[in-house]
């Protein structure tokens, strides 16, 4: 049983890290997987978690070139990250996540929408020149930082579907190439969750057995992710990320009952 146990974990990070590097929502696969194992639920947020972090690495690594011409954009979204992943660990480890599970479905549906619409509502509304996104000001702005600090919270706190939500912000700030949101995504969820797991680790909620057997798994998922993406092409990538996002606002809300 413990072999069995071992090897669904491992090859669940695999998948989520891919996953993860393609779309965000490989916490749904790799979290469910741990509970099967019979772990501690908190503990195991915590620990997928920090078990997901080099997978993220491996993605954003992956879309290096992307990033490159994405400083701005990593500049203006690295502060609400940060803040928003040590608010969101510190709510886990301190308050009840009833409340917030009934949320959760509702955030990724609405996150999802938000992105199948981009194009449509960019294109009917003329915010951008065709394959530029300009820097938002004033109100906008703050909101988007706003959105972007409650995208960290919720990553902070349990994560399944960060990568739909943060994905809907990129497109709020008028980016359109998939390759370089996803490349931001990856790297903003290392900020989030890289800040919530040096909280996990300092209150001993973390079981390092599972961190180094995930780790393991999510690096090779998330070094294969970028190559699939580009090998697929950005529009099978953005209907994948749709699909994803639908189906984990369905599954949670199964879930949730």
């Amino acid at each position: 049983m413990a072999f069995w146990s071992s090897a669904a974990i491992f090859g669940a990070s695999v998948a989520a890290g891919l996953v993860n590097s393609i779309a965000g929502g490989g916490t749904l696969i790799s979290f469910p997987v741990l509970l099967w194992a019979g772990r501690d639920p908190i503990l195991a947020n915590a620990t997928n978690a920090i078990a997901l972090l080099p997978g993220s690495a491996a993605g954003a690594a992956g879309f290096r070139k992307e990033l490159q011409a994405s400083r701005h954009w990593i500049a203006l979204l690295t502060i609400p990250s940060l803040l928003g992943g040590i608010l969101g660990a510190i709510l886990l480890l301190h308050t009840s996540s009833k409340t917030f599970a009934h949320m959760v479905p509702f955030l990724i549906l609405m996150a999802t929408i938000l992105l199948a619409s981009q194009e449509v509502v960019q294109r009917k509304l003329k915010l951008y020149p065709a394959g530029h996104a300009s820097t938002p000001t004033g109100g906008r702005l703050a909101g988007i930082l706003i959105f972007q600090t409650c995208v960290g919270i919720y990553g902070g706190y349990f994560g399944a579907g960060m990568g739909i939500l943060m994905l809907a912000a990129l497109g709020l700030l008028g980016l359109a190439d998939i390759h370089q949101m996803n490349g931001l995504k990856n790297l903003m969820a290392i900020f989030i969750n890289g800040i919530a797991a040096i909280y996990f680790i300092l209150c001993g909620a973390v079981l390092w057995s599972d961190v180094l057997l995930m780790a393991v798994g999510s690096v090779f998922g998330g070094l294969v992710g970028p190559r699939l993406a580009r090998r697929l092409g950005r529009t099978f990538v953005r209907r994948f990320v749709i699909f994803v996002g639908l189906t984990m606002a369905v599954v949670l809300a199964v879930v949730k009952r």
